[in-house]
């Protein structure tokens, strides 16, 4: 089975090329459909096929910014980017990024990358989790006591709206955009992009996996709006940090290229089934995605801690994260399928 692994030039690794493939569509799908390069589980995914952290981080920005950039012109022709909240959110982005990735080089040469990123994610993880589904549980409750009065409850609310309170800051300058249906403080965005460019550099993502949320939560967003800003956020995070990994010789580039063809093919998919599958359905199954994720990291530092089961923890924790991307992308994939089917069958009746 020696043909299916294959050695990798620069960081001297020998991988798993199928799992590459896997992760490249699986990831480009999740990718499109959540407004995220995805690397919140290519990171984690390349380190347990067997990458080390740094280079994992590096190779999955470069394989993501390419990614983003189609996601993004696909969203941009749905109408579902706010370029304005998007241009105004890049200085923070850029800035809090390279100061996270300074911060990666320093862990390195501590030589507790791994354990120090690792315990990260599952922080985070957890927290978007727990995040996540109090949204959704705090929305149906709403939904169950509206119509316990025999009112309707207004189909933008959400359940989490830590946004008003955000919004009630008026420290000039103040902004209107109107893809987004949003009057803030321009300071708003730029510290939100500030800290989840600085997350983005330390995990190696391209800020998707907070960025989405928190323009959601803390900004308002639409969902549908916070998905297709984010991917444009996520590549131009993904283009400086391509170049600024690459300068310090942690992207394997050949890694990137395998799981950038996938990408391509998949995003396309993700990005056109958010057509179909709306507001809380997305977020939904990205607190699904998240806790399987955070399952992965867990096996994997479990033998940390216990050595003799360190075989078997690597091999389910590679099984879990493929397992997870895949039966996702399936679920995303049939859903679109299924709307493409209806609007099909809608379409022919109304011309009859």
């Amino acid at each position: 089975m020696e043909w299916l692994y294959i050695l990798m030039p620069i960081s001297g690794v020998t991988i798993f090329w199928p799992g590459l493939i896997v992760l490249g569509i699986g990831v480009g799908i999740i990718g499109g459909f959540f407004g995220m390069g995805g690397a919140w589980m290519v990171t984690p995914g390349l380190n347990i096929l067997g990458f080390p952290m740094a280079f994992a981080i590096g190779t999955d920005i470069a394989h993501m910014a390419g990614k983003s950039l189609i996601s993004t012109m696909r969203h941009g022709r749905f109408g579902n980017v706010d370029y304005k909240l998007g241009f105004i959110m890049l200085v923070g982005t850029i800035v809090g990024f390279e100061a996270g990735a300074q911060m990666i080089m320093w862990f390195e040469r501590l030589g507790r990358v791994e354990i120090i990123v690792r315990y990260l994610y599952l922080v985070l993880l957890a927290f978007i989790a727990w995040m996540v589904f109090s949204d959704v549980y705090i929305k149906r409750k709403k939904e169950k006591e509206a119509k316990a009065a025999g009112r309707e409850i207004d189909k933008l609310a959400t359940g989490i709206e830590w946004h008003k309170t955000f919004q009630k800051i008026k420290i000039p300058p103040m902004i209107h955009l109107k893809t987004a249906g949003i009057y803030c403080s321009a300071w708003l965005p730029i510290m939100v992009s500030f800290l989840t460019g600085w997350l983005a550099g330390i995990l190696g993502i391209g800020g998707g996996l907070i960025r989405m949320p928190a323009l959601i939560y803390i900004i308002g967003c639409p969902t549908y709006i916070a998905v297709g800003t984010d991917l444009f956020e996520v590549m131009i995070s993904g283009l400086y940090g391509a170049a600024t990994y690459t300068f310090k010789g942690r992207t394997e580039l050949l890694a990137a290229l395998v799981m950038l063809v996938g990408a391509a093919i998949g995003a396309q998919i993700g990005t056109v089934a958010t057509k179909y599958i709306k507001g809380y359905g997305i977020r939904v199954a990205f607190g699904c995605a998240v806790i399987g994720c955070a399952v992965s990291i867990v096996l994997k530092l479990l033998p940390t801690y216990f050595p003799t089961i360190k075989g078997l923890c690597d091999a389910t924790a590679t099984v879990t994260v493929l397992g997870v991307v895949s039966v996702l992308s399936l679920y995303i994939f049939l859903k679109m399928l299924a709307g493409a089917r209806k609007e099909i069958a809608a379409k022919k009746a109304a011309a009859l």
